[in-house]
């Protein structure tokens, strides 16, 4: 289940997310967010500390599945 805390914003309109949710999601002082509007909620998205190092891989993935597409398309085509 989802961590629950209650925080109040000051006249700036910051908050601050609790300790145990920032250890957990690795947010330190620096760190990147995303904050945006979901109907009535707010959500807030921490950002990799480095993009290129989170998205390693992620090209390789879509290549076998492509192969694998292409060849299912080609024992389809035999039959």
């Amino acid at each position: 289940m989802s961590e629950v805390a209650v925080v109040t914003s000051t006249v700036k309109g910051q908050i601050v997310i609790p300790a145990d949710i920032r250890k957990k999601f690795n947010i330190k002082r620096g760190s990147r967010v995303n904050v945006y509007d979901e109907g009535n909620k707010i959500i807030v998205e921490p950002l990799p500390d480095d993009p290129i190092q989170e998205g390693r891989g992620m090209l390789k993935t879509q290549g076998r599945i492509l192969k694998a597409l292409v060849a299912d398309r080609k024992r389809e085509a035999k039959q």
